[in-house]
């Protein structure tokens, strides 16, 4: 099922138990993974609309770690103060083509949180005349596993995650 979000540009895909999505950025290739790499543009863009990045470590490389910690500072929000944890473990970067990394929910300490859904990662960043088209391709356990991040609102988060990252690149042009 493709599910076309125009005004944000937004393409996604659910195969069993893995999503794709899709989305072209103004902005050169270099640029868009560098946002993905660095702490400092990170903390700038990570995060659902109403959401903060106050903790982001980042050891970018292979068998490297990002912790990072999203908390909600719209007061409107019903998540209101939550605090939601994470930590990527990086497989492969080949840089600026693509990063591949194993995402799961933790604690503040960087434990997995058991009975959460992991999930591998593969972002693609493809060069198309000056813009970036990101082909995020998430694979999970299970369609299951899977399930239960689209049932958290996931599509929801990713589109207004990447709709700040738009505002960023915007920024640093």
């Amino acid at each position: 099922m493709t599910i076309p979000n125009a005004a944000n540009q937004l393409y996604s895909r659910v195969d069993d138990k893995e999503l794709y999505l899709e989305r072209t950025f103004n902005a050169p290739r270099a640029l868009v993974f560098k946002a993905f790499s660095e702490a400092e543009h990170l903390k700038r863009w990570w995060g659902p609309k109403g959401w903060t990045l106050p903790v982001c470590n980042i050891d970018f490389r292979p068998g490297g770690l990002w912790h990072f910690c999203m908390k909600c500072t719209d007061e409107s929000q019903e998540y209101f103060g939550y605090e939601s944890w994470g930590l990527g473990e990086y497989l492969e970067i080949v840089e600026p083509e693509r990063i591949v990394y194993v995402d799961s929910f933790s604690d503040p300490e960087g434990n997995i949180t058991e009975g959460m859904p992991q999930t591998t990662v593969t972002m693609t960043f493809v060069e198309e005349d000056g813009k970036t088209k990101l082909i995020s391709q998430s694979r999970y356990e299970s369609a299951e596993a899977l399930k239960t991040v689209l049932d958290m609102g996931m599509l929801q988060g990713i589109t207004e995650t990447w709709n700040n990252l738009d505002v960023l690149l915007e920024q640093l042009l």
